[in-house]
């Protein structure tokens, strides 16, 4: 079958590829549409740790069963999770395998989506009353979505969101539909009046606004009951901490790509939580679906392109190039 293939830090090209071997309870299904994130960026551009090479990427899908288990009828349009784990670790033994110590994502450790045909275990397939588009959006905004849950937002608190890239605007969207009031922090104005439309009641542009003096505005004076960072840079790291209201949340969903430093007296003073955040669980799967389903999310607004498979190499290049320039890839399969 086709397949893209990253074949080197900057090289990728539509390749054939042998299909899978089938496995008891797996399901085979045709790719329509595969998402490209910025792990797939990264592995482009060679900078990846967790990426070897020859590697056929995605992870963000939406596909159509074609054979499939009782409850999934051929025709069935489906999404699925990436993740595997391995129900020996502490973290799967404590109901968490989202963050398995053997996890393999799809794409990045194993062979990914972005071919005509995948087979997956009946249990990572999600059903859901939406579009291609769509469902294809569903995984990376789990991601956002998690980061939600591990805050334990509620419709009392105010959340605000540093970053509102993929990952960012799934947190703004998730804090928006569980009632609180969020806050969407960029330097981008088309990123913010996206994150507007997926629920943000305030915008933040970081680079032309004092972030300390409107968090003070709209809090109150007291600093956002949660602090989701989903950026990656020591500042913003910083920041969270520093802003963050007295018993407040913080929540790591990015990756700093330096050691950063702390005023740890703040840690203990405030007596913070901190949490990182990491992949997503079937709850969040579910609770996405159902942010999707309701009409809470502004998919074209959040789509870049939506190119051929002959054209995915060219504009992942184009991409690496001019990383400000899209926020979505969506690659079609005929």
């Amino acid at each position: 079958m086709r397949a893209f293939q990253l074949q080197g830090p900057g090289e990728a090209a539509v390749v054939e590829v042998p299909g899978q071997e089938p496995e008891q309870g797996d399901v085979l299904l045709k790719i329509e549409l595969v998402g490209m994130c910025g792990t797939d960026l990264s592995s482009f551009r060679g900078a990846n740790a967790m990426l070897t090479f020859p590697r056929v990427p995605g992870h963000e899908i939406a596909a159509v069963v074609v054979e499939g288990a009782d409850d999934l009828p051929a025709g069935t349009k489906v999404t699925l999770s990436p993740y595997t784990s391995c129900g020996l670790c502490s973290s799967c033994l404590k109901g968490r395998p989202n963050a398995c110590k053997s996890n393999q994502t799809l794409g990045v450790q194993r062979e990914g989506a972005m071919r005509e045909y995948l087979r997956m275990p009946r249990e990572k397939i999600y059903t859901a009353n939406l579009a291609p588009r769509e469902l294809a959006l569903v995984e990376p905004l789990t991601v956002g979505m998690h980061a939600v849950a591990r805050g334990r937002v509620t419709e009392q608190d105010k959340v605000a969101v540093f970053g509102c890239g993929g990952v960012g605007l799934g947190a703004i969207a998730g804090s928006a539909f569980r009632g609180a009031e969020t806050i969407a922090i960029d330097m981008d104005d088309k990123k913010l009046e996206v994150a507007r439309k997926a629920g943000a009641k305030h915008l933040i542009h970081s680079k032309d606004e004092d972030l300390h003096e409107r968090l003070t505005e709209i809090t109150g004076g007291y600093g956002p009951d949660v602090m989701i960072e989903a950026i990656g840079l020591p500042q913003t790291f910083r920041a969270a901490v520093e802003e963050v209201a007295f018993a407040g949340r913080v929540v790591y969903i990015g990756y700093a790509k330096e050691p950063v430093s702390y005023e740890t007296r703040l840690f203990v003073q405030k007596e913070l939580d901190i949490l990182g955040s990491r992949n997503a669980l079937p709850e969040d799967f579910r609770e996405v679906i159902r942010l999707l389903e309701a009409g809470h999310f502004p998919v074209e607004d959040a789509i870049s392109a939506v190119v051929p498979l002959e054209q995915a190499a060219e504009y992942l290049a184009d991409w690496s190039a001019h990383p400000h320039k899209y926020t979505k890839i969506m690659v079609a399969f005929p």
